[in-house]
């Protein structure tokens, strides 16, 4: 496995050896085809120019220093040699566990990137690894921690799955958004028994086992769809207009919903009944029908 940082992870007098592997692809939520901006007329790549409309010409690397606005038109200006000097300059490579914590109570709404823990290659150092991956299986807890990376401090979460520590980067407190206002506006809204029996009902017909080779994205295949048909010269036909949803009283549409999902369950048990059934004997074979002149 291929690592982008090596270091260890420490807490307490323990310190176990680890490299730090990318777990998801750098464009996992973004299509896996990227397009240039061209000129229709003749199909030129675009070119994006550093302008300045003050001097009404283009300004070079050298000439770009960074800018924080503080008012309209007004900045502060902020040297490379600025932000250097409060880089963080750790180079011990440690990632540090300050607590162990309840896996249910870390919010999924703080975790921002997933990457691979590798153990080392050493069997002697593989040990403290697989100990603390069954310690926090066990215990059903994981590690919050602080590392740095490339300069920049950030704060993590190391968990279990199945085998292997996962670390997962978290976002600050102060960058993550408060919910109050949408507590506030459902904070009055009740709703009666009977619809929540109805909706129980529609969540139970359709609970499942989590299956992440179902996560395919349709856009995906149907934009190299697309342009493999515009490669080939065909032409591309316009997707007809999608009709509104009407609205549907809500109890109406829990009854509909609990109806559609006995129909799909009793249509997909007459289908296993006939893959199950049992071939006919040669001797019992219907002789086909003689067709009429």
């Amino acid at each position: 496995m291929r690592t982008i940082w090596n270091g260890s992870i420490s807490f307490g007098l323990v310190n176990i050896p680890v490299g730090l592997a990318l777990a998801t692809t750098p464009k996992a939520k973004q299509s896996d085809v990227s397009f240039r901006t061209l000129h229709r007329e003749c199909k030129t790549p675009i070119r994006q120019k550093r302008w300045c409309p003050t001097h009404e010409r283009e300004v070079g690397p050298d000439e770009i220093v960074k800018g924080w606005e503080v008012a309209k038109g007004e900045f502060v200006i902020v040297e490379d040699a600025d932000l250097e000097a409060i880089a963080q300059h750790d180079d011990s490579r440690s990632i540090d566990i300050t607590r162990f914590v309840d896996l249910d109570e870390v919010d999924p709404v703080y975790l921002d990137r997933t990457y691979y823990l590798a153990p080392a290659t050493a069997a002697a150092q593989r040990r403290p690894y697989v100990l603390l991956l069954e310690a926090m299986k066990q215990a059903g807890m994981g590690g919050i921690g602080r590392f740095v990376l490339r300069g920049a401090e950030y704060f993590c979460l190391i968990r279990p799955k199945g085998d292997a520590l996962l670390l997962e980067t978290l976002y600050l407190a102060e960058d993550v958004r408060s919910q109050a206002e949408i507590d506030e506006a459902v904070a009055g809204t009740e709703v009666k028994e009977a619809e929540l029996k109805l909706a129980q009902q529609v969540m139970d017909s359709l609970v499942a086992d989590f299956d992440p080779a179902e996560l395919k994205s349709q856009y995906r295949s149907d934009l190299r769809q697309m342009l493999e048909a515009k490669l080939d010269g065909q032409e591309i036909a316009k997707p007809e207009p999608v009709p509104e949803t009407p609205i549907v009283d809500l109890m109406e549409a829990l009854k509909r919903s609990v109806e559609e999902a006995k129909d799909r369950k009793a249509a997909k048990g007459s289908a296993s009944k006939k893959r199950a059934a049992p071939k006919s004997g040669s001797g019992s074979r219907r002789q086909p029908e003689r067709k009429s002149a």
